[in-house]
């Protein structure tokens, strides 16, 4: 669309502007002139935003239906957003993603950070899943599956609609595949030393969480020789590749008989099956039965999903996270490990080592804190924007 068509929408004079041009990339509905024409545009439409003063801060995805009204596209107003604006963008992301990995199998786009908002592409080989999270994505899933096969080559493309963002901007929570034929069975992803199996078509989110990879690794290097415990497990996340370090055993524990299947698929190619084991059940009634059976482990992992997937979560989840830590470290050997994870935007790293350290001494343990983890490089972190910098995973010596 010729960005001399587009409508307009303007900035309040309170509002700030500063933080759009240095590069934030939201505008939330408060800070805008809605009047009956900009609430009547239509969710995924775009336009040209303007300050108080009526300059142009560039192209906007637009959504009425969103607390996030605008999400910026490009800062020059004159854009076009095409297949060939896709292209740019995505070109750019797996340059980085090809620097740093020998195959390609890796988060390819990671939302705003990559400079396509509320998009996340997961790359599986020849397969990509696309997370549209956002309602500008959706209208322009065509042009956006061209640029993505256009620069990588991949011969499936799926899309994966259940995301708890979709329903945020009031999309339907639909998956389909967008091109190509999809896999009949898991896909073999190496990681670590270890293979995991990926279920792209059915599994949770796009079927295999790359974030934690450089985090898989720092552990490992504790678990040589070790009795492993790994609470939400997923499919063996932190087991598999403590197993491919040498661990002499390996827990996992999940509520999903599918996750766990998939967990023991993969410790079975990877020639792990007889120190491999699982166990399904809640995490917290889990960790209460391994207490009174006097299990002990060297080193416990617990990675559960987002207790704190907003801020009016937060406070309840931090109680989430300080239980997890306080079931958990008494399982731990005297001078082993516990390791605990987030994925909670809304818990800042403060808060949630704050509930992790208060959990520990409430179960009667002195800890040193040893490694604090991150997201791996393919999950870039927008200096502007927070929320991108999700993950956290603390390390600590019992």
């Amino acid at each position: 669309m010729m960005s001399s068509s587009l409508p307009f929408i303007r900035l309040k004079p309170k509002a700030n502007a500063r933080a759009i041009r240095h590069g934030f990339p939201w505008v939330y509905d408060n800070e805008l002139v809605t009047d009956r024409r900009t609430k009547s545009l239509a969710a995924g439409s775009l336009a040209v935003l303007q300050d108080a003063e009526r300059v142009s801060l560039g192209v906007v995805a637009v959504n009425p239906n969103s607390r996030i009204f605008c999400r910026m596209l490009d800062h020059n107003s004159e854009t076009l957003i095409n297949q060939a604006w896709f292209a740019t963008k995505i070109k750019r992301a797996a340059e980085m993603r090809d620097q740093l990995y020998g195959e390609p199998f890796y988060r390819l786009v990671h939302a705003e950070a990559d400079g396509l908002p509320g998009v996340v592409i997961d790359r599986f080989g020849d397969t990509a899943v696309v997370q549209p999270n956002a309602a500008w994505a959706d209208v322009l899933l065509e042009p956006l599956v061209a640029a993505l096969q256009e620069v990588t080559g991949v011969t499936c493309v799926l899309k994966s609609g259940t995301s708890r963002v979709r329903s945020l901007e009031g999309l339907s929570e639909d998956s389909a595949v967008l091109c190509g034929v999809a896999p009949e069975s898991p896909v073999n992803v190496s990681m670590n030393g270890a293979t995991y199996l990926a279920d792209v078509t059915d599994g949770q989110k796009t079927g295999l969480f790359y974030d934690q990879r450089l985090n898989h690794s720092f552990a490992s290097k504790l678990c040589r020789g070790a009795n492993v415990l790994d609470v939400f497990s997923h499919v063996g996340g932190f087991s598999l590749a403590a197993l491919a370090a040498g661990a002499k055993s390996a827990l996992a524990v999940d509520g999903s008989a599918r996750a766990l299947k998939l967990a023991v698929d993969g410790a079975n190619t990877s020639g792990f099956e007889d120190r491999f084991s699982t166990r399904r059940g809640d995490a917290f009634d889990v960790l209460i039965e391994l207490a009174s059976e006097e299990a002990q482990f060297d080193v416990v992992i617990c990675d559960p999903p987002a207790f704190a997937p907003s801020k009016s979560a937060l406070e309840k989840g931090l109680r989430a996270y300080e239980r997890v830590a306080r079931l958990a470290a008494p399982l731990v050997n005297e001078g082993g490990y516990l390791a605990l994870c987030s994925c909670s935007h809304a818990a800042e790293l403060a808060r949630f080592r704050a509930a992790s350290i208060r959990g520990i001494g409430r179960a009667g343990r002195k800890s040193q804190l040893i490694h604090t983890g991150f997201a791996g490089p393919d999950h870039p972190l927008m200096p502007q924007l927070s929320e991108s910098g999700y993950l956290k995973s603390l390390f600590f010596r019992l």
